[in-house]
Parts: C-alpha cells; structure tokens; sequence
C-alpha cells in the first residue's frame, strides 16, 4: 500500500487536504513529503481510523509508540510530531494541545 493509498483509504480527499495545506504554507518538495512520510505511517498506526475521528491521545500514543518502541532518532522523532502537529492544526483544525506529553527521544 502506497500513501495515497492509506490516506485515501481512512478518509477520501484526504491526500489532497494535505497537499493543499502543505502549499499553502509554500513548503518545499522534501517537507511534503517527509509530512505524508508522517501522517501516513500514523493513520496506519490508528488502524485507518477516520481521521476526524482522531483525538490527542492517539497522537500521544504514537510519539510514544515512535520514542520507546521504535526508538527512532531525536531528530526523525521532531519531524513526526512537527507533522502530528501540522496534521492536527492545519489539515484537521484542530488546536494544537501544547506539549505531547512525551520526551524526545
């Protein structure tokens, strides 16, 4: 399964809500895809939960799943929460909670 794939499958359009978020914010061609990097492997994490659907807590559980289970670098973790973030904020609209009540790894 291919990212189009995944996002479109927890919810249609959605790939293109984050396209057009991501441009609307003028970021580059890495970012993007770094960004869908993200968000996918989350919604694939939630079992393809509608994203509407989502709350802060499953956000918190995958930075947690990213830090302790997968133990990914301070750095890759930053990227996945700035694109939590990005998710939640300006392709949900939701408000961003603050912290993520987890550590850097």
């Amino acid at each position: 399964m291919d990212i189009t794939e995944a996002l479109e499958q927890s919810q249609p359009g959605l790939v293109a809500r984050v396209k057009d978020a991501i441009h609307k914010h003028k970021l580059n061609h890495r970012s993007e895809q770094t960004y869908l990097h993200w968000i996918t492997r989350f919604v694939l994490f939630t079992d393809l939960k509608d994203p509407d659907a989502l709350a802060n807590e499953d956000r918190q559980l995958f930075l947690e799943y990213l830090s302790d289970r997968m133990r990914v670098s301070r750095a890759r973790f930053n990227q996945a929460s700035q694109a939590l973030a990005f998710f939640y904020e300006d392709v949900l609209g939701r408000t961003s909670t603050g912290n993520d009540g987890c550590a850097a790894a």
